[in-house]
């Protein structure tokens, strides 16, 4: 049985004609000149205030991919000037030897405001949880990877109490009133056969049959190309305009927002294994999210850090261990439609809900691997409102909808059918607050890589082709390729929504 979900809405609806309260004041505004005008018989000041006029409401009503033309005007300017002057180029301090703390993280772009912390010990093993502190955001956050059976053979029920267990999370993560967002990020990745040499490396016996030799090797190399290797991530983020009085109550400082971090990472660590089904969460360590971060960037070096851990059971003095000075990228550079980074690029795109409704595991198949050496990842995030700020939002809407069906009653304008599926569950949205649900406005991003050997631009182009087979619509990200790309692939709750 296949799983359904459509109970969605836009976060702003407009008035008058789809046209939001500041877009019809901009338009009436401009309109003004010509009415006095008319109004003084001065027929070429109409003409030229009317020419004026149909400029401004086309550039301020008119959405061009996802942006108006005053966004992409600024939008662009700003690409232009950073490119001009040098600030969106990267180069990390160990290409040119400056490298000081090896601790300290040199990343590029979003990133660079990001620090790393070693949380207090914890458990019988008193392992240390990465605290990940982002100092322009002013935010805190925890990342666990997570491991999940699937849903693709799963029967209704069980896709019904999955889909249950991730409202209850979001409903869990509003009540805490210190969560404002979970990010769930997901890389696959062609198999490398990494872990696979090594076990045949300890198993293969010097005077074995040379027929199994053979057929192990054919095995390795067939299974190998047709693997993917799958990886995800879950993060939730904490601003530090809540964690504050909670953290003094804790101690103070670093190790009292880290044990408000804790505490919060055991309440969803247990609905995340319970509603959701998770086989496995480990919350990461620095070394741990290093190599995450790292393997984000480049993801044929993994490959290589297998071999190091392996050859350090045998050899202790071996360091397996990515610092992260080190963890970022060598080079990056962000391009208009791509992003630049080591020896790869990357594209993104944004999806769009269908009106129709979005299926449940849909996006399984923008994850799938079209070409060798390509690798798929998305992100889904899920930022929620505090209860007040829903409420007004909830109140706004309602208001909204109703003015613009008097206005549209008055203008004699008939209503299209999905202007008012929309206005009704607006107002149905008012009765799921008050019982208790938490309102949140997800979004999700999804990203090719692939090696700079390659034609990014065709990869994009079947990317965005999943996308749509999937049942959504793709929206480049163009201007925004660094952040998007920081946010599908980069474990350190990177936000699209969150302004520095």
């Amino acid at each position: 049985m296949a799983l359904i979900y459509s109970d969605y809405s836009r976060s702003r609806i407009g008035w008058l004609f789809g046209f939001s309260g500041w877009q019809m004041a901009v338009v009436a505004t401009t309109f003004l000149p010509i009415a006095v005008s008319m109004s003084r018989g001065a027929w070429r000041s109409v003409a030229l205030f009317a020419l004026v006029w149909v400029i401004v409401t086309a550039v301020t009503i008119t959405p061009v991919r996802g942006r108006s033309a005053v966004g992409w005007l600024l939008a662009s300017l700003s690409f232009a000037a950073g490119g001009l002057n040098g600030w969106t180029k990267f180069r990390a301090d160990a290409t040119a030897g400056k490298v000081g703390d090896l601790a300290e993280p040199d990343l590029p772009g979003v990133l660079q405001g990001i620090s790393i912390h070693d949380g207090p010990p914890q458990g019988a093993t008193f392992s240390r949880i990465a605290v990940i502190q982002d100092h322009a955001a002013k935010t805190w956050a925890l990342t666990a990877a997570v491991v999940h059976p699937g849903i693709g053979l799963a029967e209704g029920e069980t896709r019904a109490r999955h889909g249950n267990g991730l409202t209850e999370l979001i409903d869990l993560a509003a009540r805490t009133e210190l969560i404002d967002e979970l990010i769930f990020l997901v890389r696959t990745v062609p198999e490398d056969g990494a872990e696979r040499d090594q076990w045949i490396l300890r198993h293969r016996r010097p005077d074995g049959p040379s027929s199994a030799r053979q057929i192990n090797d054919e095995l390795q190399a067939n299974l190998t190309q047709a693997s993917v290797r799958s990886e995800a991530f879950v993060t939730f983020v904490v601003p530090e305009s809540r964690i504050g009085r909670e953290a003094k109550e804790a101690g103070g400082g670093l190790d009292g927002r880290a044990r408000v971090l804790y505490g919060l990472a055991g309440e969803l660590e247990a609905q995340l294994r319970g509603g959701m089904g998770m086989t496995g969460v480990t919350w990461l360590s620095s070394p741990d999210l290093a190599l995450a971060c790292r393997t984000g960037f480049a993801p044929g070096d993994r490959a290589a850090v297998i071999d190091a851990l392996a050859e350090k059971e045998q050899h202790p003095e071996v360091n397996a261990e990515i610092p992260w000075a080190m963890a970022g990228p060598s080079g990056a550079d962000p391009v208009a439609r791509h992003y630049s980074h080591d020896a790869w690029n990357s594209i993104s795109s944004t999806i769009k809900l269908p009106t129709k409704g979005a299926l449940m595991g849909a996006l399984a198949g923008v994850l799938t691997p079209t070409e060798p050496g390509e690798r798929r990842s998305f992100m889904v995030a899920y930022p929620i409102l505090s209860q007040s700020a829903a409420e007004r939002q909830s109140a706004t809407s309602e208001w909204a909808a109703d003015i613009g069906e008097e206005l549209n009653a008055k203008a004699k304008r008939k209503v299209r059918a999905r202007s008012r599926a929309e206005a009704e569950k607006i107002r149905n949205l008012d009765h799921k607050l008050a019982g208790g649900n938490a309102l949140t406005r997800p979004y999700a991003v999804c990203t090719v890589t692939v090696p700079k050997t390659q034609r990014i631009a065709s990869f994009g182009r079947g990317l965005d082709s999943s996308i749509r087979r999937a049942g959504f619509a793709p929206l480049r990200l163009d201007l925004s390729q660094d952040v998007a790309f920081a946010a599908t692939n980069i474990p350190l709750g990177v936000s699209l929504t969150r302004k520095a």
